[in-house]
């Protein structure tokens, strides 16, 4: 192996080969591989994949349903086809025996690059000092597993779009007070739906190390951390408003994730699972507008061809971070697994993964 593979060895980069392979001969791999190792192989595959990788997925779903799915698969090689938060919780779920592989190291994801360790721990402090303790943490599953860690220390949990209104009605009966991090608008959104008002949510901002609040901090009841969906927060008032003027009959359905005053002009909100449920069942002929991810958007269209179906931002591009995974980077992995030599295994240290259990089996246990 000469200098220039190390490097690209160590940097985790595609090997050239695999991008001078023909679709179809990548696809023939791919199946090889699944067929030779059986159930001793499992992928789960997010919702926001592309299709070339969802073609090859054992489990499609959710942060919530892949959690579930990677927590009761038995199989000793698992490729995750998600983000780097994922694959973490993969590994946190699952036994020593078995190896988690994310396909891309590039996978990452926004949200959770904006809650670090460091910047968590000042805010705790800073916020015990005017709050006492009075408050219990939670966070998204899109966040890093010292995170997670960091919650489950303190009693706290992790939770998805799916059951975060179970999980902040369970820390208020733990708590007078909810720290909800990475993703304000979800915290926001969730809140409010169970009757917090606007005026009782205060914004911590992780940059200048403040609490953003105009009033009492005493009425303040969710402290929602200054986080988002790069993705989500691009559906806009001014997309409802079009659509409104030109389609009237259309059904408005966004992602939580999406900012409050969105959520709050559309027909409905709710996760991934319960989009792709409710346009199962709506009626056919019926109009649909779909604030979330470009790459489930287009499956939901391909899959429901009796209903008339568009995004809720006709501009909007996939997630960049999720579709560093493709065909070359599955097929790179798998042949990495065959050969012994599994590259891009996620590890997380074990303590940080015995105080995220904490925090992921209260989310489990609420499912």
């Amino acid at each position: 192996m000469n200098i220039l593979d190390l490097v690209k060895k160590e940097q985790g980069m595609l090997p050239e080969r695999y991008r001078n392979m023909s679709t179809e001969l990548m696809k023939n791999r791919v199946r090889e591989i699944k067929e030779k190792f059986g159930d001793d192989l499992f992928i789960p595959g997010h919702h926001y994949q592309k299709d070339e990788v969802i073609e090859f997925a054992d489990a499609t779903g959710d942060s919530l349903q892949l959690a579930q799915a990677a927590a009761n698969t038995s199989a000793t090689n698992i490729v995750f086809c998600g983000v780097h938060f994922m694959a973490e919780t993969a590994d946190i779920l699952t036994n020593e025996n078995q190896v988690v592989v994310l396909p891309d190291m590039r996978a990452g994801c926004s949200m959770a690059d904006m809650a670090d360790i460091h910047q968590t721990e000042r805010a705790w402090k800073k916020l015990v000092e005017v709050f006492g303790d009075t408050m219990l943490p939670l966070t998204y599953v899109n966040s890093t597993a010292a995170i997670k860690a960091f919650c489950g220390e303190r009693g706290g949990a992790t939770v998805t779009s799916s059951n975060a209104h179970k999980m902040v009605n369970w820390a208020f009966s733990q708590k007078e007070r909810v720290l909800f991090l990475p993703d304000q608008h979800l915290g926001r959104n969730t809140a409010y739906d169970l009757g917090v008002p606007l005026e009782e949510m205060a914004v911590w901002n992780p940059l200048t190390d403040e609490l953003e609040f105009e009033g009492n901090p005493e009425k303040v009841k969710v402290i929602l951390w200054k986080g988002h969906c790069s993705v989500h927060e691009k559906f806009t008032l001014e997309n409802i408003r079009h659509l409104r003027e030109t389609e009237p009959e259309m059904n408005i359905i966004v992602h939580p994730e999406c900012t409050w005053e969105v959520v709050q002009k559309s027909d409905a909100s709710g996760s991934t699972k319960k989009i792709i449920e409710t346009i199962e069942s709506a009626p056919a002929g019926s109009k649909w507008a779909i604030g979330t991810e470009m790459n489930l958007v287009n499956r939901i269209i391909a899959n429901h061809p009796d209903k008339e179906i568009v995004s809720l931002n006709p501009n909007m591009c996939p997630c960049l971070t999720m579709n560093r995974i493709d065909l070359p980077h599955l097929l790179w992995a798998l042949e990495s697994i065959e050969s012994g030599e599994a590259i891009n295994r996620i590890q997380v240290e074990k303590y940080v993964a015995k105080q995220a259990i904490a925090a992921l089996d209260k989310m489990l246990a609420n499912a």
